[in-house]
């Protein structure tokens, strides 16, 4: 899974592109909220940013 600096051009890729946000737990037991940009079809187009 890639970082991304902008979600907007990585949602534009491909139509079957979504943006989901998700919880990521942290090392001190803390959550963050996380977003990505998921594709089943293809999933060399997972991104996140966060």
């Amino acid at each position: 899974m890639r970082l991304a600096s902008s979600i907007k051009t990585c949602k534009n890729r491909d139509k079957n592109c979504k943006v989901v946000k998700r919880k990521k737990t942290r090392k001190d037991g803390s959550q963050k909220a996380v977003t990505v940009v998921i594709n089943k079809k293809n999933p060399r187009f997972k991104v996140s940013q966060g």
